[in-house]
This record gives C-alpha cells, sequence and structure tokens, in this order.
C-alpha cells in the first residue's frame, strides 16, 4: 500500500504519520527549506507560524472537545504536543519550535515514510496510489496552477502574525504575572494601561503606516486573526473589549483595576520569548517598534520577532469536496488543511487524520464515513461540505455541531454537546479508527 502527500506542515504530517504507523509506505513531499514560503522560517515539519496557542482546554468547548477527540484517536501531532506544553493557563500552548523538530525527527526517521525535500507541481493520483494535498495556504505557485486546473479560481483571506519579544526586556516593575480570574496559575505577563496611557497607545496605533496589499488584490480578514490595527479601527474602545480587555486582571498585590490590559503568552519552554496574545498585526516593522514600545513595561522591549502578513488559499469546499475530504468526481484524490476552509491548528490536524483514515479504509478496500456531524470532527467536514453563498474559513464551534434536539435549558447546553459528542465519536471510533497498526 503506497500514498504521496504534498505538504509537511499540521495536516500532511498528522496523515503521514498516521498512514505510516498504518504500515502505509508514504512518499511525503515538502519544498522547504529549498523553496521558502513568505511566512515560515525553517524547513521543519509542522512549523505553526502564527502563535504557539491550541486554544482552550475546557471539555464544554469546541477546541476541547476537538482535542478530546484526536487524543481518543491517538492522533501523532496531539500525543507529541503534550510533551512540549508551556504554562499558559486555561489554554493548550507548545513550545512551537522543540515540537516542530520532534515531528520532523519522527517523520524523517520513520521506516515507512520516503521525504522528498523539492516542489510538487504535478497532481498525479489514482484509486490505487493515492494524493493527499495538504500543502496549506501557502502553497507554491505551480502547483495552485496544477489545482486551478481542477477547482478554477481560489478564493483566499489574509492572515497576520503576533510579535514575540525577549523575556528579559519587559519590565517586570510594571508587568505582573497573572491569570485572567485566577484561573489556573499565573502563566501570562499582563501589561497595565490606564485611561490616558490607552488613548495614547490607540489614537497612534491607528494612524500607524501599514502594508498596503497588491493594488490587484482585495484585503479580507479572518475574524480569528484580525491584525490589531483593523479591531482600533472598529472603534475607540473596541480593543477594550477584545485582545486587551481588562476584566478578571486586577494587580495581584495593590487590586489595582485598569482600563486596559495587554498579555504576554509563553512562547518557549524557558522565559526568554513571549508572544504578545492577540496582536497580529500589519503595521510595517519599523511602526510595530514604535507603537508596541508604547505598551508599559514594554519600552525597552527588544522583538524577537516582528508581526507579518501571508495570503491564505483555499478552495470552495461544498463544491468539490466530501465530508472525509475526499474530491468529487476525482477518485483518489484527497485535500487536507486550511486550503480545505477549516481554519486553526487543531482543525488542520483534524482534517488531516480523517482523509488518512479515508485513504485507509480505501486502500484496505474497506467501507469508511465520515463522523458525524454531532462530534467536532464532523461538524468541521460538515461545515465544508455545506452549501453556502459565501463560504468562509472556520475555527471549530458549537455553530458547526448538529443542533441538539432534546428540550434543555441555555446553560446546560455546552455540557450536552459535549457528552453527546464524546459518546458518538467512541462509537464511530470504535468502527472506523483503524487501530489495527501495520
Amino acid at each position: 500500500m503506497h500514498t504521496t502527500i504534498v505538504g509537511g506542515g499540521l495536516a500532511g504530517s498528522e496523515a503521514a504519520l498516521l498512514l505510516a504507523d498504518h504500515g502505509v509506505n508514504v512518499t511525503l513531499f515538502e519544498m522547504r527549506p529549498h523553496i521558502m514560503t513568505p511566512a515560515h522560517t525553517s524547513g521543519d515539519f509542522c512549523e505553526m507560524l502564527c502563535s504557539n496557542s491550541l486554544r482552550g482546554d475546557s471539555e464544554e468547548s469546541g477546541p476541547g472537545i476537538l482535542k478530546r477527540e484526536l487524543l481518543q484517536a491517538n492522533s501523532p501531532f496531539l500525543l507529541a504536543a503534550r510533551q512540549f506544553r508551556v504554562p499558559a493557563g486555561g489554554a493548550f500552548a507548545v513550545d512551537r519550535a522543540a515540537l516542530a523538530a520532534h515531528i520532523t525527527r519522527l517523520i524523517e526517521n520513520h521506516p515507512q515514510i520516503r521525504v522528498v525535500r523539492e516542489e510538487y507541481s504535478h497532481l498525479d493520483f489514482s484509486p490505487e496510489r493515492p494524493l493527499i494535498v495538504a500543502a496549506g495556504p501557502l502553497a507554491s505557485q505551480a502547483l495552485c496552477n496544477s489545482m486551478g486546473k481542477l477547482f478554477g479560481q481560489s478564493l483566499y483571506f489574509y492572515d497576520a502574525i503576533a510579535p514575540i519579544v525577549d523575556g528579559d526586556t519587559v519590565n517586570l516593575e510594571i508587568a505582573f504575572r497573572a491569570a485572567r480570574y485566577d484561573k489556573g496559575d499565573a502563566d501570562y505577563l499582563n501589561c497595565p494601561m490606564s485611561e490616558e496611557q490607552y488613548q495614547r497607545f490607540y489614537h497612534e496605533l491607528i494612524s500607524a503606516q501599514r502594508v498596503k496589499p497588491r493594488d490587484f488584490e482585495k484585503e479580507i480578514h479572518f475574524e480569528g486573526c484580525m491584525p490589531i490595527e483593523e479591531m482600533a479601527d472598529r472603534g475607540q474602545e473596541t480593543l477594550c473589549f477584545g485582545p486587551m480587555k481588562p476584566v478578571g486582571l486586577p494587580h495581584p498585590v495593590t487590586g489595582e483595576r485598569f482600563h486596559a490590559v495587554v498579555q504576554l503568552r509563553r512562547e518557549s519552554l524557558n522565559d526568554n520569548a513571549w508572544n504578545l496574545v492577540g496582536f497580529q498585526t500589519k503595521l510595517i516593522q519599523s511602526e510595530q517598534k514604535r507603537v508596541f514600545r508604547l505598551i508599559p513595561g514594554l519600552e525597552a522591549a527588544n522583538f524577537l520577532r516582528l508581526g507579518s502578513m501571508h495570503r491564505n488559499t483555499y478552495i470552495n469546499g461544498p463544491r468539490f469536496l466530501e465530508a472525509d475530504y475526499r474530491v468529487k468526481d476525482h477518485p483518489g484524490l484527497w485535500l487536507a488543511g486550511q486550503i480545505t476552509g477549516v481554519e486553526g491548528y487543531i482543525e488542520s490536524v483534524a482534517s488531516g487524520h480523517v482523509a488518512a483514515l479515508s485513504v485507509l479504509h480505501q486502500l484496505r478496500a474497506q467501507e469508511f464515513s465520515a463522523p458525524p456531524a454531532t462530534t467536532a470532527m464532523g461538524a468541521l467536514g460538515c461545515h465544508v461540505t455545506t452549501p453556502s453563498a459565501n463560504f468562509q474559513p472556520s475555527n471549530i464551534n458549537f455553530g458547526l455541531f448538529a443542533p441538539i434536539a432534546e428540550r434543555h435549558r441555555k446553560k446546560e447546553r455546552k455540557a450536552l454537546y459535549s457528552r453527546r459528542a464524546e459518546e458518538e465519536f467512541r462509537s464511530w471510533l470504535q468502527r472506523y479508527g483503524g487501530h489495527d497498526r501495520g
């Protein structure tokens, strides 16, 4: 049994390791580091670009349920990610450089995986030798041209990356350690602002010079990764109800309350790198340094990485995809990752996992059905296949799940979603999980 996978991001790496662990010979194409994208910095597999957070852990949330399902299904990525967690309160955050290096070693040393470090530009597939295209939203132009012959014009949106600062340059006489509402350990650094400080920051932010899009492109931003200056354009106090909200973050010693608070999340296993939470940006680099150093505690900040923008490409999933990510009318071809219209790290992993299981069952000449829409994995598959006049990428959220039919109180809803998903995913996994290795 053999399959080809294009792309060594989260979806492609998940699919490659899952199939290889089940005895399938995998050829994995990854053009990096020989051909780099505008956003990647290395040739490692599973490089996480936008942040180091896999979102919340609560099993009464969409992301928490999705991670639970991935762990139940023995997701290679999530099992590895648990080894590289960094403290982040109620969020599942990782040392992303260490995690990427670890997964790279797993893939390069796996006896069933052959890594080809070159550009893949021609779609070659058959039912007997399937192809999973998980090239991600930053696929090469040659591959995009090849895919364009099948899918026509692609859709796109712009994604933004937040800056990272050197922890040794944060003024801890101003910034304080705390978790919102004291939930969990004090894992975040918090930079407080008075109303006067916030007003100055706000006016400098909205007037700062931004990177301009190319003339022929319309800027479309994914709501979950909206640049902070774009949010600020919506109103003077918008940030105080978004990434700079101060609620639940009084000073732990004095009890003082603030008009706004900027949170920094640990980026690595030690304290030497901190991510500005929610500060995705498209400001030019010199303006990032100038404006973000107006944040109290960051006056002398050394930026280890500045924010940036990149274009994400995706197809019209409802037109072309089945719920298991196979391409309609093209036997032997699957897509996975953000190119399908899922948005986010764990969502990409989930799509790669389901696509790999679908391929595995086809290679074994076995029946396969995608997870039900009552589960998080199934809800994502339902999203990318449900016809829409304006199809847009989406993170996992309860709005994607099949509605709960039974009468219930609103405060019970999340627990009901979670319990139903757990029961139905377990049943699906017993039938289609492919647990027999090799």
